[in-house]
């Protein structure tokens, strides 16, 4: 077990057998993702590629990810936004095998929203202060927003929050499925943690399968949905799981 983690790092790591959680650590800078965070979080997901686990997401004191680091991104020319340098990143975070759970409290805005939006679930606090402002600050939202807002509130309700750049408030975030809960602060971790207990009852094999099969293309489907329980079918936890329901059953 690695020793304590240093409190300027800027990405924070606590381990556990079946989860992981991940904080944002860059308050005074109200944890803006610069380089070293995204660098950070490349280095969690080479972890968590070789040994699955669930991901928790969070920000240090009271705020989730208030944008990327603009005196950073000011400096960077045409070749670094063909790097994608925040984009790659955060693809790798969205293909993580396991679920990656988003807990948000506060401001998650430009680059903090579209690491919000690379989860499979988000959760929130009331004050909860999301969306893309890019197009005020001259560029556009190339970290995943184009493709990956319009699958989770549709195409309609996606263009207008990025073509106008407002921020969206808890209330509506939950009523637009943008997030799937709204908790206190103090209760947001604990949340995300019943989640992922949940999730953890559950055989990892299935839940990466069904991870995998639902983020497929439209045109994958039903093949990817058959051929992933095909394995599953051949599993000794499905066998396992389902004598145990069985024995249960006839008690």
């Amino acid at each position: 077990m690695p020793g304590p983690a240093n409190p300027e790092e800027p990405l924070l790591v606590e381990r556990h057998p079946d989860r992981v959680v991940a904080t944002l650590n860059r308050p005074h800078k109200r944890n803006a993702i610069d380089q070293a965070t995204i660098d950070a979080l490349h280095l969690l997901c080479d972890e968590l590629e070789e040994t699955p686990r669930t991901l928790i997401l969070v920000g240090a004191d009271g705020v989730f990810a208030a944008g990327a680091d603009i005196a950073e991104l000011r400096e960077r020319r045409a070749a670094d936004a063909l790097r994608g340098i925040n984009a790659h990143a955060f693809v790798r975070v969205a293909e993580l095998p396991m679920p990656v759970i988003a807990a948000i409290d506060g401001y998650a805005l430009g680059g903090g929203a579209e690491l919000a939006y690379a989860a499979d679930i988000r959760i929130a606090t009331p004050s909860l202060a999301i969306g893309n402002p890019e197009t005020g600050l001259g560029i556009l939202a190339a970290a995943g927003a184009s493709w990956r807002l319009k699958e989770i509130v549709g195409d309609a309700r996606a263009i207008e929050l990025l073509l106008t750049g407002r921020t969206v408030k808890a209330e509506e975030a939950l009523r637009i499925g943008l997030v799937s809960a709204i908790h206190d602060p103090e209760e947001l971790l604990a949340a995300a943690e019943a989640i992922a207990d949940r999730i953890a009852r559950n055989d990892p094999a299935a839940t990466i399968a069904t991870k995998r099969v639902f983020r497929a293309p439209r045109d994958r489907h039903p093949a990817a949905d058959l051929e992933a329980q095909a394995e599953l079918f051949e599993s000794p936890e499905k066998f396992r799981r389902m004598t145990d329901f069985l024995e249960r059953r006839d008690r």
